[in-house]
C-alpha cells in the first residue's frame, strides 16, 4: 500500500459505530487517513463511548478530529460516506440472507445522507455488500462511479496471504484477485495471479508445481469460508475489513488511482452488465473508475456469469431494480 498523507480538510463519515464502523474509524485515525472522522449511529450511549475511546488515544496518532452524533447532520459535507450499519451476520448465515433487512435500512437512510453530503463518494461495507451497493445506487440517484462497495478487497487480501504463505514469499510480492460476489460464489482469478513476474500456476518448489489444481481448490475454499470461521470464533469480522476499507478510502481521498477489486455497477464486461460486482478497477477521487482490461479464462467467465445471476436474483428478491 502506498504511504498515505492526510488530505487537508478531508472528512470521512462512518455510518454505524459497531464492530466494523469503530474498527474502521480506528484504522483511519492511526493512519491519518482524513482530517476529520465523523461517526453516526442511533445508539447514543454506544456512539459516545466509541468517540471518547478514540479521542483518548489522540496523543499517539496523527492529528485527527473525531466527532460523533445520533443526528445524520454530523455527516455534513463529508468527502466519503462509509455505510457499515446493518444487521450482523449470524453464525452459519449466508450473506445473501441479510439482504432484505439491510436493503430496507438503506432505502430510509441514503436520501438523508445524500442531502447532507451531496458531493460525497459512497462506500458500502454492509452485507451482502453487492446487493446493498446496488440498493444504495438506486436510492441515491448518484452517478454509478460515486457508489462502490468494499466488494472483494478483503477476499483478495485473504487470497494473497494464503498464496504468499504457501510460496514462502511476502504478501506484497503476490498480485491476485477474487472477483464477482463477496460471498459464496466468489471467483478466484487464477489466470491473472502472479508471484513477482511468475504466474502462480507456474510457481515451482523442488521441481514440483506448488499451486496445482488441488492446492488452488483448497485455497479457494479457505478464502470463501474465512468469514464463517471468524464469525464462529468471535461473532464478527472487523480488523481485516477495517484495514481493507481504509485502503479503499485512502485511494479515493489521495486520488491514488490504485487498481482495487471493489464492487460497482458493471455495464458490459464480456457480456455481463447491470449488476454491482467486484472486478479490478481504478479507484481515485471520483470513485470507481475504469475496469482493468483483464480477460478471465473460459471457466472463470462461466463462474463470473453465475455470480452476476446470483446477485441479480438476490436484488430482484428484495425489490432492488436490476437494469436489463
Amino acid at each position: 500500500m502506498i504511504p498515505h498523507r492526510t488530505v487537508r480538510g478531508s472528512k470521512i463519515a462512518v455510518v454505524g459505530a459497531g464492530a466494523v464502523g469503530s474498527t474502521l474509524a480506528y484504522a483511519c485515525q492511526i493512519r491519518g487517513t482524513a482530517a476529520t472522522i465523523a461517526l453516526y449511529d442511533t445508539d447514543t450511549a454506544k456512539l459516545r463511548a466509541q468517540v471518547l475511546d478514540l479521542r483518548h488515544g489522540g496523543m499517539f496518532t496523527p492529528a485527527v478530529e473525531i466527532v460523533g452524533a445520533d443526528d445524520v447532520a454530523v455527516c455534513a459535507d463529508a468527502d466519503v460516506v462509509v455505510i457499515t450499519a446493518g444487521v450482523r451476520q449470524r453464525v452459519g448465515e449466508n450473506r445473501l440472507a441479510l439482504a432484505e433487512r439491510n436493503v430496507r435500512m438503506c432505502r430510509t437512510l441514503v436520501p438523508d445522507l445524500c442531502a447532507v453530503a451531496p458531493e460525497a463518494v459512497f462506500v458500502v461495507v454492509t452485507n451482502p455488500v453487492d446487493v446493498v451497493t446496488q440498493a444504495v445506487l438506486a436510492a441515491s440517484g448518484l452517478p454509478a462511479c460515486r457508489v462502490l462497495g468494499s466488494g472483494t478487497a478483503l477476499d483478495s487480501s485473504r487470497l494473497r496471504s494464503l498464496i504468499a504463505a504457501r510460496a514462502g514469499v511476502g504478501v506484497p510480492s503476490v498480485c491476485a484477485y477474487i472477483i464477482g460476489e463477496h460471498g459464496d460464489s466468489a471467483v478466484p482469478l487464477w489466470s491473472g495471479a502472479f508471484i513477482g513476474s511468475v504466474p502462480v500456476t507456474d510457481w515451482v518448489a523442488d521441481g514440483r508445481p506448488v499451486f496445482d489444481e488441488a492446492a488452488r481448490a483448497e485455497i479457494t475454499t479457505a478464502v470463501t469460508g474465512a468469514a464463517y470461521e471468524v464469525i464462529a470464533g468471535k461473532g464478527a469480522t472487523n480488523y481485516a475489513v477495517g484495514l481493507a476499507v481504509t485502503g479503499v478510502l485512502e485511494a479515493i481521498l489521495g486520488d491514488q488511482r490504485l487498481i482495487l477489486p471493489v464492487s460497482a455497477r458493471v455495464d458490459d464486461f464480456h457480456g455481463i452488465g447491470g449488476v454491482c460486482l467486484s472486478l479490478p478497477r481504478v479507484v481515485d477521487r471520483a470513485g470507481a473508475g475504469p475496469l482493468e482490461p483483464v480477460t478471465p479464462d473460459p471457466a472463470e467467465l462461466v463462474a463470473l456469469r453465475r455470480c452476476a445471476e446470483v446477485i441479480g436474483d438476490a436484488c430482484r428478491a428484495v425489490g432492488v431494480r436490476v437494469p436489463a
